[in-house]
């Protein structure tokens, strides 16, 4: 069954991996394809840089009026990422618009790992560290990055 949302998520998809982004990707789930996994890999010279951060996509029949459902799989430790993957981003939210695609999707959330916004905490101990010792903020994160190495 091709319904709207269905052939818009192809079309997102197709376009991701023909021309994706760098440091991003994303691929539909085998028997669904309202349900993806997607990576992204840490800016260059950046706390974040080398690590591989494993995300999950889930669309609904109401995409793109209404944004996907995106979590990290991967542990991660970021002011607007809450324990359980949930990201804290104003386009997942209020600021959703059907313009956006998958890849715009996730260059966001590449972008938000180095551009945090301690001031809506998802993780208030990492909200606190950023703005008060970035020297251990950037060595939890460092840590992370290692983590992300060797699997989840």
């Amino acid at each position: 069954m091709s319904t709207p949302a269905r052939k818009r998520l192809m079309r997102d998809l197709k376009r991701l991996s023909q021309d994706p982004p760098a440091g991003i990707s994303g691929t539909p789930n085998d028997n669904n394809i309202m349900i993806g996994n997607a990576v992204i890999f840490g800016p260059d010279d950046t706390p974040w840089d080398g690590g591989t951060f494993k995300l999950t996509m889930q669309f609904t029949e109401e995409y793109p009026n209404k944004p996907p459902s995106v979590r990290f799989i991967s542990r991660m430790f970021h002011p607007n990422i809450y324990a359980d993957g949930s990201i804290c981003l104003d386009i997942l939210q209020n600021q959703w618009s059907p313009i956006y695609d998958v890849a715009a999707i996730l260059t966001s959330i590449q972008s938000l790992l180095c551009d945090p916004n301690p001031n809506s905490p998802a993780n208030s101990e990492a909200a606190r560290l950023f703005s008060d010792s970035k020297r251990e903020y950037n060595r939890k994160v460092r840590g992370i990055v290692q983590e992300s190495w060797t699997g989840d």
